[in-house]
């Protein structure tokens, strides 16, 4: 039997580890707390970052800038208006057709169809005389959109030989294939540009009676983007001559790690100051892919977000100038919104009236040094404000080094210097918001697709999509673009590759693309 006695602790020791041991546990509730609350978020909250504040109070910045915020305006007397029920009379657009919204352009095909009046058919139809055509249009569906070319070609010999002579067929973007370039380009623009995988293709194909493996599907999408490779290569460069450069990262899973599991893999997309982004792939999230890319030649404005690999990536090179987004910055004050709903809110109010200045640059078009001196004159004064107040709230004796807050004020403080540099550049965006909303068809082409079975197949992803994506921000159909550039590439110079980039192609072949065969047939050429 075990005489070991256990003394008590003395009170105030004892009293002391029950606090240390509380400070825990509500530490650790705190943390839970966060956790489920990002978790409900993601699942039942809006996605939308747009945010309805109350009327911002400014007094608090107003007291850090020395100024006295101007009175708000006095209300304007009510009007009463009287409303008259009835039907309001809708202004009609010059293309529309019926005056019901209906508008189309010259590349929707319109099949005409005549109908006859009973009049014109009867005994007395010598009677009656056409005196004009009242047209009107209505918008229909055919169950297939498949066509299948059949080419007749006559064999013809001179009658003074005995020769046949057949002439050649037309010729197809891949060589020794079943497939129009106007099919090819379906299959591309489905996927990638609306998200619909080729299976799901192959089963509208079967459905519409046309039987075609998929594996044809397949090899047809990658022998067409293969094609389209130097096109993509040669806009990268192009890009990596601005004075500004956005870049991001964005994961993929591409090829096999194991049985039954995929690698963890990444697009880089980069976006240029002559609105052309390119997706870059690479199996790594590491700082090697941003030296290699970038090569260490490119020495003007990085804009990116908070990750450390752009940092780092910074202090190699000389000249490098590295600017972070406020909307990063921003979500990490909102990781803290459960816990200091009222500190939050104002740091919301001065980033917003931030961006309701570049709200106003926009509106009145100003560029170069007077966007410059706007910026200096009016953001500078509540960025100055801004960090005065986060230091301020740093200072405060009821923050712990775990709490959100902190960590959020932190934050923003290290990186205080990269996020001023839009106010001195008036080429750098605030945020990354342009370059973000380029990045969205690949997580919802991955709702779709899930993930590429190679890692050729996700630099193939990143090639259509730098293409169809810079054809988007150029407002260009990404069909007619493709149908031409894929017919026009094969005999194009090789050292004017640049020309086939959709910023360059828009200016030299937009006005006259190449057509495929079956558009030819159907306007008689």
């Amino acid at each position: 039997m075990d005489d070991t006695v256990i003394e008590p602790l003395p009170p105030q020791e004892a009293h002391s580890k029950v606090l240390q041991e509380n400070a825990r546990l509500q530490a650790r509730v705190v943390d839970l707390e966060r956790q489920l609350n990002w978790y409900q978020k993601q699942v039942f909250g809006s996605k939308t970052e747009k945010r309805v504040l109350d009327p911002p109070e400014q007094t608090h910045f107003h007291a850090l800038l020395g100024e006295v915020p101007e009175p708000p305006p006095e209300p304007e007397e009510k009007q009463t208006i009287t409303y008259h029920r009835g039907v309001a009379s809708k202004q009609r657009q010059e293309d529309d057709v019926n005056g019901r919204g209906l508008r189309f352009t010259n590349d929707v095909p319109v099949q005409v169809i005549e109908l006859l009046p009973d009049e014109l058919r009867g005994e007395d139809a010598d009677q009656y005389e056409i005196i004009g055509t009242k047209v009107t249009y209505r918008l229909a569906q055919q169950t297939s959109n498949f066509v299948v070319l059949q080419f007749e070609r006559p064999v013809i010999k001179r009658k003074s030989e005995d020769k046949p002579i057949t002439p050649p067929a037309p010729d197809n973007v891949l060589e020794r294939s079943v497939a129009d370039v106007s099919f090819i380009v379906g299959l591309l623009i489905d996927k990638f540009l609306y998200h619909l995988p080729l299976h799901r293709q192959h089963q509208r194909l079967t459905r519409s009676g046309v039987t075609l493996s998929r594996t044809t599907l397949t090899n047809l999408s990658k022998r067409a983007i293969e094609l389209l490779r130097p096109i993509a290569v040669a806009q990268l460069e192009h890009v990596l001559q601005s004075k500004v450069l956005a870049m991001d990262e964005t994961p993929i899973k591409a090829g096999r790690q194991g049985p039954g599991k995929l690698k963890q893999c990444w697009f880089w997309p980069i976006f240029g100051e002559e609105n052309e982004v390119v997706f870059t792939f690479a199996n790594t999230r590491g700082r090697m892919h941003i030296e290699k890319t970038l090569k260490k030649h490119f020495t003007g404005t990085l804009l990116t977000d908070g990750y450390s690999a752009y940092a780092s990536y910074q202090k190699q090179v000389d000249g490098l100038i590295h600017a972070q987004c406020w909307v990063h910055g921003r979500r990490m004050l909102l990781e803290a919104e459960t816990q200091e709903p009222e500190a939050v809110q104002q740091a919301l109010r001065i980033i917003q009236n931030l961006y309701a200045h570049e709200e106003l640059i926009r509106e009145q078009r100003l560029a170069g040094e007077k966007k410059r001196h706007y910026r200096l004159t009016h953001s500078k004064p509540l960025v100055d404000a801004f960090f005065i107040w986060c230091e301020q709230q740093i200072g405060r004796p009821d923050l712990t080094p775990s709490d959100n807050w902190l960590k959020s004020l932190n934050y923003m403080l290290k990186r205080q210097d990269q996020l001023r540099v839009f106010l001195e550049d008036p080429d750098v965006a605030m945020d990354t918001n342009h370059l973000e909303r380029e990045i969205r068809p690949i997580p919802l082409g991955k709702k779709n697709w899930l993930f590429c079975w190679t890692e050729l197949g996700a630099e193939h992803v990143g090639i259509i999509q730098s293409l169809i994506s810079t054809c988007k921000l150029h407002d260009i159909n990404p069909t007619t673009y493709l149908i031409d550039v894929l017919q026009r590439i094969d005999y194009h110079p090789a050292k004017e590759i640049i020309d086939l980039t959709p910023r360059v192609w828009k200016e030299k072949f937009a006005s006259n693309p190449l057509r495929s065969i079956l558009d030819n047939s159907r306007n008689g050429r």
